[in-house]
Parts: structure tokens; C-alpha cells; sequence
């Protein structure tokens, strides 16, 4: 299955080669990679250019500072391939992962994909980091019927018929509750969460969100959740979007409509 690798960018000069280098590295010459920035100023336009003319991967611009939700709404409606993952421009998440985070996908077992970075290796966290992403978390869990340990990662991976037949709207760090609210909407839907690395940042060395994000995250949990005319959720009927639910065996999903195996890695079947 071909992979499509959607990375949104704000000020990102020191990292994002070395990202893009990590992601050819674990994905292989074959991956599309797609760059969105995001109206930066720090010199990231200009190492984009050098990229987009290497041909190393496509390129796209905002003028100006828009927020990660509209860069990466850019780059899935851009993707061509059966896979699309979303990675972050800086070096706290790890493309040596995408192995354990592209396999239930490719197995045919799941539509969807979270990394988590509660289960798995992590470091740098902030105390208030940690507190918002599981307080976040916890209320998304309680909407969605999901039981998910990491709502807020960055490592979200899609079967790409069914992440572009999803209408997003969120332009900052909203996307992260807003897509999860809409594809656990899909009945049948499965997705399954694996350990993932992770090295927290500072604001130092450039990190954005803030408690601010933190409390908007909430604003759209609960609008997102708790509205009951869900018109203009996806493109076309929500039945036509069930279709695009891959087609799996009847071994390749768990008795139960969930499951977690030693190891923290964890399959739900959404029901709504």
C-alpha cells in the first residue's frame, strides 16, 4: 500500500530537513511526502523551496499563519496515497515508528491508527502537558465510546478514502478532537492505538500550543460530540462513507468490540 506523509510546518528552519530526511528513511523512496508551511518566517519557506526542487516532496504555502488544522486539511485533500499519516515538522515524534503505526492498516485489521505516547517511550513531558492531553482525552473518550489513551498525538493514520470523506473545519490544534469526534461517527469504523516514542520540546526550542489550545480543545470536544444534526460531516451519505471501511476477514478483528494486549496496543470497533 502506498503511503502519504502530510507534514504541516510553522517556523520549523532547524528540523524540517532532517524530518523529511527520517521520513524517506523509514518509508522508503516511494513515499509522498507533503509539506504544508504554514506562513513561517524563520527561513522554513526557503529550505521547503530547496526541498520541493530536489524533488524530495510537494510543497505547499499559506501566505500566512492559518494554524496546524488548516495545513494538514491542505495535505490529506492533496494526498494520493492509500495511506495517509500525519506527522509533525519538528523531532519529537519518531518515523521509526511508522512501521508498528502503518501494520493493522496494511493487515487489513483497522481503518484508523493513534500512536500514544502514555503507552509507549516518552520523555519531556510538562506536568500540565501531561494533565491537559489526559484530561482532554478522558472527555473525548466519554463522547466518542472510544477508549483511547492519547486523543492529542500527533501520530493519526488513515485509510485515505475515509480521511477524505471527512469535512474538517478546525484551523489550529481543533483538529486533533474534531477528526477523532467525526471518524469514531462512522459506525463499523475500527481503529487501533500502538506505543509510539516520544521527546518532548519546550517552548524554547519552538514548541506552539499553549493552555489556551487547551481550553479551545475543549470548546470542540463538546461541540463536536454533543450536536445532534451532523449534516455536512462527510462528503456524500454517511453510508457511502461506511463503504470506504476497508474489507477485513472474519479473523482479522477481535471477538470483543475492544481489546488491549500486553504490550499496550489496543483495537475499538465504533459503534454509533
Amino acid at each position: 500500500m502506498n503511503l502519504s506523509v502530510v507534514i504541516p510546518a510553522f517556523n520549523e528552519v532547524e528540523t524540517l530537513a532532517e524530518v523529511v530526511r527520517l521520513v524517506r528513511a523509514a518509508a522508503g523512496d516511494a513515499v509522498e511526502i507533503l509539506v504544508v508551511d504554514d506562513g513561517s518566517t524563520d527561513g522554513t519557506v526557503e529550505v521547503l523551496q530547496g526541498l520541493e526542487e530536489a524533488g524530495a516532496v510537494r510543497a505547499f504555502y499559506h501566505s500566512q499563519n492559518r494554524g496546524k488544522g488548516a495545513a494538514v486539511r491542505l495535505g490529506i485533500a492533496a494526498a494520493t496515497g492509500d495511506i495517509v499519516l500525519v506527522q509533525d515538522a519538528d523531532l519529537e515524534y519518531d518515523p521509526a515508528d511508522y512501521a508498528k503505526l502503518l501494520e493493522p492498516i496494511e493487515a487489513g485489521r483497522a481503518d484508523v491508527v493513534y500512536g500514544s505516547r502514555f503507552t509507549g517511550d516518552s520523555e519531556g513531558w510538562w506536568w500540565r502537558q501531561w494533565l491537559g492531553n489526559k484530561t482532554l482525552t478522558w472527555l473525548s473518550n466519554r463522547l466518542t465510546g472510544w477508549r483511547i489513551t492519547d486523543m492529542e498525538t500527533c501520530y493519526k493514520v488513515f485509510r485515505r478514502p475515509l480521511i477524505q470523506a471527512v469535512v474538517l473545519e478546525s484551523d489550529r490544534f481543533g483538529f486533533e478532537p474534531e477528526v477523532t469526534a467525526k471518524v469514531a461517527g462512522v459506525p463499523g469504523v475500527v481503529m487501533e492505538e500502538v506505543p509510539i516514542r516520544y521527546r518532548g520540546r519546550g517552548y524554547g526550542e519552538g514548541k506552539k500550543i499553549t493552555w489556551r489550545d487547551g481550553l479551545a480543545a475543549i470548546g470542540t470536544i463538546l461541540k463536536y460530540n454533543l450536536v445532534q444534526d451532523r449534516t455536512g460531516w462527510y462528503v456524500g451519505p454517511l453510508e457511502e462513507v461506511e463503504g470506504m471501511i476497508g474489507p477485513r476477514g472474519n479473523d482479522a478483528l477481535p471477538d470483543q468490540d475492544d481489546q488491549m494486549n500486553a504490550t499496550g496496543q489496543q483495537t475499538l470497533k465504533s459503534t454509533r
